[in-house]
């Protein structure tokens, strides 16, 4: 048997049981390891399907430039997905991404152009601002916004929740996931609440995003936004992809506690995966007391510790953030 090209390798990762981080946490805790993706990251699944969807709906021209907004592995889920189907890619991303994350995405012939970090939303400079203009002005090209796409959340509606449905038999009792775009956890979420209603949702937030103060009052209060070293989660505004109503639970995590479980991973369980599984692992175990020995959980880590090298695996970048 072989594939046709890269895109059709996209899914059906695998389902890894966690053993020395969680010895003392009496659930069984397995980990859905998206970094298996050939583009190393659970944002494969959506890029391919807003692409699809982008096309059917002929929103997205043949020879047509696609412009996104990305932390990255958007972008090289969407890059892999051009090459494929013959689209050029500009992709905005913002000057806290890693320098491998910006250099992975030239390397697949993307344009990468970075815009500041700590400025709000709507500002002309930033990257969201930036990518909208773009779209404005180049010929035939469409700006896919993942925050309000709403083709991100079915492409995990459709795939990451029956996946992991088949994989655990239909015993899942929680999922953990960091959230960001809202399109992994809101579509996942989607289709095991449909299965089984008493499934536990469980949001994992950094410190200084604005997510968790909104799902616990439902305002949107700028005040709690503050800067934030983690990368690919959080949020300084809601995007149109969630849902709420389908989450039980935000928990925040704090960077220092999130890149020390990220290397952690590594080092204890063999899994080499970005800065949010360390997070959202960091976070289950703060909520740990809540899981009794029948429970099967199951984390979501995203991506691959390939783009974060230079930051949370370099001793001289922890330092730096007083993490070591």
């Amino acid at each position: 048997m072989w594939y046709n090209n890269i895109l059709e390798t996209i899914g059906n990762t695998p389902l890894i049981k966690l053993n020395k981080i969680t010895a003392n946490i009496p659930a069984t805790i397995l980990a859905k390891v998206d970094y298996f993706n050939p583009g190393n990251s659970i944002k494969d699944r959506m890029a391919l399907k807003m692409v699809e969807v982008a096309e059917a709906e002929g929103k997205l021209k043949p020879g047509g430039t696609i412009i996104e907004c990305t932390s990255g592995n958007t972008g090289m889920g969407l890059a892999l997905a051009a090459i494929v189907k013959g689209y050029q890619c500009i992709f905005t991303t913002t000057d806290k991404q890693s320098k491998e994350k910006m250099d992975i995405l030239r390397a697949v012939g993307a344009e990468v152009i970075v815009c500041p970090t700590n400025v709000a939303p709507e500002d002309p400079t930033s990257y969201y601002s930036v990518a909208r203009k773009l779209a404005a002005e180049i010929p035939n090209s469409y700006f896919f916004n993942q925050y309000d796409n709403l083709a991100n959340r079915l492409a995990h509606y459709e795939t990451t929740g029956p996946e992991i449905w088949k994989q655990t038999e239909g015993k899942i009792t929680h999922l953990v996931c960091t959230a960001g775009t809202g399109g992994t956890i809101t579509g996942t979420a989607k289709y095991l609440k449909e299965q089984n209603p008493n499934i536990k949702i469980w949001a994992i937030d950094p410190i200084g995003s604005l997510l968790t103060h909104y799902f616990e009052t439902g305002i949107v209060d700028m005040d709690y936004v503050k800067p934030y070293i983690a990368e690919g989660f959080g949020e300084d505004f809601v995007p149109a992809n969630y849902d709420m109503s389908l989450i039980d639970h935000f928990e925040q995590v704090a960077d220092k506690e999130g890149a020390l479980m990220t290397r952690l991973l590594a080092k204890e369980e063999g899994l080499f995966c970005g800065y949010s599984a360390g997070s959202c692992l960091q976070g289950l175990l703060q909520l740990s007391d809540k899981l009794i020995a029948s429970d099967l959980v199951v984390c979501i880590f995203h991506d691959h510790g390939s783009r974060y090298v230079g930051k949370v695996y370099n001793d001289d970048w922890m330092k730096s953030k007083g993490f070591l």
